[in-house]
């Protein structure tokens, strides 16, 4: 085995069966994050002052880079050899656009649809006009000199569901994780098998008849391992919705110390960690990640002290983490392409190593550990073992519910009630029609208009999924036009 910069520590694993037992009752030893009612478990600017001096790298403070992540997630202790780069595997990623920067045009990431109030302005279709996409994006897929994925030869689809000002409503998110299901194999050599979805809100609506719970549960059935974000609002916090679903991998963040020893690291004090009925599964690291930057983007002119030169910027939370965790599942289907979602996350969490002092354990992922204990002895994790027993959602619940307290305006109206973006939403038709793979009909969502109906040429070269102009009249009974509506400024929003 390869040496890794983390030494000294060692790997400590609780009993199989007291950790198994625990998950399947959804009592899980170690709490994730949950993104304070937004998507992607929140951003939050780096807390050092961050610096680049005369074009090099200068670290200062708690910055890490992908290839300190790449060490505490274990890539070091891999076989000298084996390279696990998510080579044919799709991931998708619902969250607010990926910018075609360099390092991600490559052909390594496509644009799915646009499904945001920006998709009405050409000019800001596909765009990260927030930041925050294109962040995980990096940690994920980025080919520069001085950035490398975790999963940089696995195929990227971005499918935005978030505005400029990161303004986003439940029934968009919802309608992007049916895209994915239903084009989850548009791409055969890299079949979707991984959603990242680093978005929550602070529903406490029962996951068992929760729209957004079904959604992703949908996916977990049609073979797709859903990473959802947990927060950022505190250990004390409980979970966010979807994240709370205890089906899905529920991910909250870690902080290394900046050391290069596993033995110090600590749950990240912005992770939450749920409650009694749903805690999270595994932890990644979360603090102070280098990632690439979106010029332009809101996060990018707030937090300018981000900025490490001009590619590149610092981000924590536990959207960080749901974007490490993302790759790594993805570099397990390449090595064991036959694992269920169930299966990966049972593996996942046996193979976790323990951080902390004994009173407050958490578990982290370990790439090596995973690898290792499936090739030594697969029946321990089988489809049979790690066949999950909840009662599933039946998703024929309240979108105003699965909303909690966040809600989009349009500067005049508020989006509440049984409404989705483009008019009147029936929980019990879209459920029956998102179990059956129906809800979406070419470029139609639940029998209207929403955005194309294939792929073409896009921004920089990227293959995208064609954009349509929305028509007739929206939710706040005011008429759509072809560039979205005069002098409206979006509020709101999911995004942290």
């Amino acid at each position: 085995m390869a040496t890794s910069a983390k030494r000294g520590a060692g790997v400590h694993r609780r009993s199989g069966r007291q950790r198994w037992a625990a998950l399947r009752a959804g009592l899980l030893a170690v709490s994730l994050v949950a993104a304070a009612g937004t998507v992607g478990g929140g951003f939050r600017p780096a807390e050092a002052t961050i610096a680049d001096s005369g074009g090099q790298w200068l670290w200062e403070g708690t910055a890490r880079t992908v290839n300190n992540v790449r060490d505490d997630a274990g890539f070091g202790l891999l076989p000298a050899g084996l390279s696990l780069t998510g080579k044919g595997v799709g991931i998708a990623l619902i969250d607010t656009g990926v910018a075609p920067v360099p390092g991600l045009t490559g052909g390594n990431v496509v644009n799915g649809p646009d499904l945001s109030f920006d998709s009405q302005d050409p000019r800001k279709r596909y765009m990260d006009g927030y930041g925050h996409g294109t962040h995980l994006a990096g940690i994920i897929s980025a080919r520069t000199a001085k950035l490398t994925g975790l999963a940089p030869d696995a195929k990227l689809t971005s499918i935005k569901v978030a505005a400029a000002n990161g303004a986003v409503d439940v029934s968009q998110v919802i309608a992007a994780v049916d895209w994915v299901v239903e084009h989850r194999a548009d791409d055969r050599k890299n079949p979707i098998r991984v959603l990242v979805l680093a978005y929550g809100t602070d529903s406490t609506q029962n996951y068992q008849v929760d729209p957004l719970s079904a959604a992703v549960e949908n996916a977990w059935r049609a073979g797709i391992t859903v990473v959802a974000a947990g927060g950022n609002n505190g250990n004390g916090a409980r979970l966010l919705n979807p994240a709370s679903d205890p089906f899905v991998l529920a991910v909250g963040g870690y902080d290394d110390r900046g050391t290069s020893t596993w033995a110090d690291d600590r749950l990240a004090d912005f992770t939450s960690v749920g409650g009694a009925g749903r805690r999270i599964d595994v932890v990644a690291p979360g603090r102070s990640i280098v990632s690439l930057r979106a010029p332009g983007s809101l996060l990018d002119a707030e937090y300018p002290q981000a900025r490490l030169g001009a590619d590149y910027f610092v981000g924590s939370g536990s959207s960080q983490a749901a974007a490490v965790t993302g790759a790594v599942v993805a570099d397990l289907l390449q090595a064991y392409p036959g694992l269920s979602p169930d299966q990966v996350k049972h593996l996942l969490y046996w193979s976790a190593f323990s951080l902390g002092p004994a009173a407050d354990k958490i578990w982290g992922v370990n790439i090596a550990q995973a690898w290792q204990n499936y090739r030594a002895t697969p029946h321990r994790y089988s489809a049979v073992a790690a066949r999950q027993r909840f009662t599933a959602s039946t998703g024929r619940g309240s979108l105003e519910a699965a909303r909690g307290s966040i809600h989009v305006a349009d500067g005049a109206a508020v989006l509440t009630g049984e409404n989705d973006i483009l008019g009147p939403f029936s929980s019990t038709a879209w459920a029956r029609a998102s179990a059956a793979g129906t809800a979406w009909d070419g470029g139609r969502w639940m029998g209207r208009d929403w955005t194309g109906e294939g792929w073409a040429a896009g921004p920089s070269g990227m293959s995208s999924w064609t954009g349509r102009a929305w028509s007739g009249r929206a939710w706040s009974g005011r008429a759509w036009s072809g560039q979205g509506w005069s002098s409206t400024t979006w509020q709101g929003g999911a995004w942290s």
